[in-house]
C-alpha cells in the first residue's frame, strides 16, 4: 500500500470518505448519490477499499474557492486524506474517455448519475465545480464538455453591470440576463469546449436562448437521468468538434480568397497606351493552388513611343521567389520609365535582387527587347534566358540570335549584358517565353521538348490560323499534353504582335 503524501492544508472528513456529504454552506461534496439511493450504500459514505474506488465508472470530484489545486483526478486510500496523483501513484485500471465540468451551486442536490459512459462504453469523467472561480481551475484541457445549470448567480461585475443598464426593466428580465451573463462568461471562459445548459422543464425559452447565445444544447433539470446525460454530452462534443473544423475551413477559404486577390493585384498591367501593338499573355504557376509563382513580366511603352517588354525567372518554387520575381517586376518598370535601358538596367536590376534575396545562391534570368517606336527593329538583352521566337507572314517561326546571351542576375559581381539589335520587319508575332515551357518532358520517356521542339510545335500552330490568345493557349495546353500532365515549373508566355 502506497504511503500517503502530506498535504498543506486539512482535508475534510466528506472528501476521504469518512464523513457524510455536507450542506451547501458547509462546503461542496467530492461525489453525489444517485437518486433513489440509500445513503448508507454511497460510497462517501462509507469506508471503501482503493479497487472499489477505482472500478466506479464516474469520478467526482469538486475543488473548494480557498485549495491550492484541482481535486479531480486523485486516489484515495482507506482512513487517509486525499491525495493528488503523482507520475510514481498507480493509475486507474477503468480507461476514461470524455470528462465533464458540472458547475451548479448546489452539487448535493445534483441530479447527475454515477453511471455515465461514452459510446464505447467507457466510464464519462465528472467533476462539479459551485462556482466559476472553480470552474476556472479546473478546466483543464482534457475537459470535453461543460454542463451550466442556468440557475447559477452570475458574476459580481456583470450583474452591477446588469442592474446598471436594466434598472427600469422588470425582475424578469434581470433574473434571465443574469442567467444569460453566466453562459456568456463560460463561452468566453472556455471557447474550444462544448457546453451544456442546464433548467427546468418550465424554462425551455430559456434554454433555446442560451443555445442561440452559444450554447450546443440544453437539458431540463427535472428530466434528466444517466443515458439522456450521456447522449448528450458525445453529442455537444460531436457538434462542437464539427462547428470548429467548419469555421477552421471558412477561414482558411478566406485567407485563401484574400491570397488570390493579392496575387491577382500583384500581376502586371500592360501599358501600351497609343501603341499598335496587340498583347497576349498566359501564365501558370507551378505551386499548387497558387496564382503567382517565381515567373514575372510586364510591358510598358515610354513617351518617345518605345515599347518595352520583359520576362523573368527566379530560381525555386516558392512563395519567396515569388514575392522576388514581383520586386524585380516592379523595379524594372520604374528603371524603364526613368529612362534606363539594356546593360544599365540589368546591371541595377541584378543589384536590387543581391539586396532582396534571402540566400546569396538565389539568381534570375531574364530576357528584355525594346521595340523601336516604326515597330520594325527591336534591342535583345538576355540575362541566362532562352532567346525570344519570332514569326512572321512567308517567315517561319524562328528564334532571335542569343550569342551574346549574359550570365543570370545574381551570378556574377560586376556582370555585362551586350545589347543586340535585330530587325522585326513590317508585320510579325514576338514570343517571350519562360524555361516551364520548353523543359516539359515529350511522352514518357526523359526526352524534353526543348527550345527547337517548342519551334516546330509554334510553326504548326500558326499554320493553323491561330494567333493572339488563341496561340497561346493551344500552345501551353499542347505542351501540357505532351508532358502527360501538369508542369512542374512555372510558365509564363508573352506575345506581341504587329499588324500595319
Amino acid at each position: 500500500m502506497p504511503v500517503p503524501v502530506p498535504r498543506q492544508r486539512a482535508i475534510p472528513a466528506v472528501e476521504c470518505g469518512q464523513a457524510p456529504a455536507a450542506s451547501p454552506d458547509s462546503g461542496p461534496s467530492t461525489e453525489q448519490a444517485p437518486p433513489g439511493t440509500n445513503p448508507a450504500e454511497h460510497p462517501a459514505a462509507r469506508r471503501e477499499h482503493p479497487a472499489e474506488k477505482r472500478e466506479n465508472p464516474t469520478d467526482t470530484s469538486t475543488e473548494t474557492s480557498t485549495g491550492t489545486g484541482a481535486l479531480g483526478d486523485r486516489t484515495q486510500e482507506p482512513g487517509a486524506g486525499a491525495v493528488p496523483a503523482t507520475r510514481g501513484t498507480t493509475p486507474s485500471t477503468t480507461p476514461t474517455n470524455l470528462t465533464l465540468l458540472l458547475i451548479e451551486d448546489d452539487p448535493a442536490g445534483s441530479p447527475i448519475v454515477p453511471d455515465l459512459l461514452d459510446q464505447s462504453g467507457k466510464p464519462i469523467r465528472v467533476r462539479t465545480a459551485r462556482n466559476l472561480t472553480e470552474a476556472e481551475r479546473l478546466l483543464t484541457d482534457d475537459v470535453h464538455c461543460i454542463l451550466l445549470d442556468l440557475a447559477l448567480s452570475a458574476p459580481a461585475p456583470a450583474a452591477a453591470r446588469t442592474g446598471g443598464e436594466g434598472g427600469g426593466a422588470g425582475e424578469d428580465d434581470g433574473e434571465g440576463s443574469d442567467e444569460l451573463a453566466v453562459l456568456r462568461h463560460v463561452l468566453e471562459l472556455a471557447p474550444r469546449h462544448a457546453v451544456l445548459a442546464l433548467t427546468s422543464s418550465s424554462d425551455a425559452e430559456r434554454g433555446a436562448e442560451a443555445v442561440a447565445v452559444g450554447a450546443q444544447d440544453y437539458l431540463f433539470r427535472d428530466e434528466l437521468d444517466g443515458r439522456l446525460l450521456s447522449r448528450a454530452i458525445r453529442y455537444a462534443v460531436e457538434r462542437k468538434r464539427s462547428d470548429s473544423a467548419e469555421r477552421r475551413l471558412a477561414e482558411g477559404r478566406v485567407r485563401a480568397q484574400e491570397n488570390r486577390r493579392l496575387e491577382r493585384g500583384l500581376l502586371p498591367t500592360p501599358l501600351l497606351a497609343g501603341s499598335p501593338l496587340r498583347f497576349a499573355a498566359r501564365y501558370r504557376p507551378g505551386r499548387s493552388r497558387a496564382l503567382l509563382g517565381g515567373d514575372f513580366y510586364d510591358v510598358v511603352r515610354t513617351p518617345d513611343g518605345t515599347v518595352h517588354a520583359m520576362i523573368g525567372d527566379v530560381c525555386g518554387h516558392g512563395p519567396d521567389e515569388a514575392a522576388l520575381g514581383v520586386e524585380l517586376r516592379i523595379a524594372w518598370r520604374a528603371l524603364t520609365l526613368a529612362g534606363l535601358c539594356g546593360d544599365e538596367l540589368l546591371g541595377t536590376l541584378q543589384q536590387v535582387l543581391e539586396h532582396e534575396r534571402s540566400d546569396e545562391e538565389i539568381f534570375a534570368t531574364l530576357c528584355a527587347v525594346d521595340i523601336a517606336p516604326d515597330g520594325r527593329s527591336a534591342g535583345l538583352c538576355l540575362a541566362g534566358h532562352p532567346s525570344p521566337l519570332v514569326a512572321g507572314p512567308g517567315a517561319p517561326a524562328r528564334l532571335l540570335p542569343y550569342d551574346n546571351n549574359g550570365p543570370a542576375l545574381g551570378l556574377l559581381p560586376g556582370g555585362r549584358w551586350p545589347r543586340t539589335q535585330v530587325e522585326l520587319g513590317a508585320e510579325w508575332s514576338l514570343m517571350l517565353y519562360t524555361d516551364g515551357l520548353i523543359e516539359g518532358h515529350v511522352g514518357e520517356g526523359r526526352e524534353r521538348l526543348g527550345q527547337d521542339g517548342m519551334v516546330e510545335l509554334v510553326r504548326r500552330q500558326i499554320a493553323e490560323g491561330l494567333e493572339g490568345e488563341r496561340l497561346l493557349r493551344a500552345t501551353v495546353n499542347e505542351v501540357r499534353e505532351l508532358n502527360g500532365g501538369e508542369l512542374a515549373d512555372d510558365v509564363a508566355v508573352v506575345l506581341l504582335d504587329r499588324n500595319p
